[in-house]
């Protein structure tokens, strides 16, 4: 079964091709190749609105691919200013941007690379006085925060807004990801009915590990927006870049889950 069919990202399904213009449509061309894609699909990304929390080693490489793929708007929730730490993985940052702030360099950058784009940079993490706002804004939630706080505020908004939210992580070497669509699949709660013992706020990192599960939640984003191919819908990707082996594990909503029961 495709699963991109039980559940469609929540943009105008009456979309029409012309919605591109002949500028975009000579820029996206290789892309509208893709099958199942096509201007239909290039159109719903242009309609599509996403909010990414945070833009880090994971965000902003998330939020550069969703530039170059031609969404519409992008929503950047992410507070405090570059550090020389962050560079070895934040590609949206550049030394000349150190002690400015994250978020405002990452607007730019995604600028430069697509001008058409239309971004919306929240200089604030994700909280419980933003989350609601937040969330209704987007079409679809990327949830790249370091905090399982964080990142439990967003999941039972999602659920509680009926918002599709693509959840991506890693830990050192390691990486994972799932679709979450709320009343259909698990949730986080489910997954993770508290927070895992000996989180931290900061951990092991390589840029190109970040990146790798970053680009993977831009795909399902993009299949999802467009309505193609198979999602990650109750199921746990899980990625070890030490072996270089992807498995997937069948995940299950929880009856007695406190968010989406």
């Amino acid at each position: 079964m495709n699963s991109a069919s039980c559940h469609r990202c929540p943009v105008d399904n009456d979309v029409m091709d012309n919605n591109l213009t002949d500028q975009e449509r000579a820029i996206y061309e290789w892309q509208i190749w893709v099958q199942d894609l096509g201007e239909t699909g290039q159109s719903k990304l242009k309609s599509a609105t996403a909010l990414i929390t945070r833009v880090g080693g994971l965000g902003g490489p998330l939020a550069q691919s969703l530039a170059a793929a031609g969404l519409g708007k992008l929503i950047l929730a992410h507070g405090g200013n570059t550090k020389p730490s962050d560079l070895n993985r934040q590609v949206l940052q550049t030394h000349a941007q150190l002690g400015k702030s994250r978020v405002e360099s990452c607007r730019q950058r995604l600028l430069d690379l697509n001008p058409r784009l239309e971004v919306e940079a929240v200089p604030e993490n994700v909280s419980e006085e933003n989350v609601a706002g937040l969330v209704a804004s987007a079409d679809i939630i990327f949830d790249c925060a370091p905090l399982f706080e964080e990142r439990f505020l967003l999941n039972r908004e999602c659920v509680r807004q009926d918002k599709p939210l693509i959840d991506a992580a890693m830990f050192d070497l390691e990486g994972q990801l799932t679709t979450i669509i709320p009343g259909q699949t698990p949730c986080l709660a489910c997954l993770y009915p508290e927070t895992p013992p000996g989180w931290k706020r900061e951990f092991p990192v390589i840029g190109a590990v970040s990146a790798t599960i970053a680009n993977l939640a831009a795909l399902e984003g993009i299949k999802l927006i467009a309505g193609f191919g198979e999602l990650l819908t109750g199921k746990l990707l899980l990625f070890d870049a030490r072996t270089m082996e992807f498995r997937k594990i069948t995940i299950r909503r929880n009856p007695a889950c406190e968010v989406c029961a």
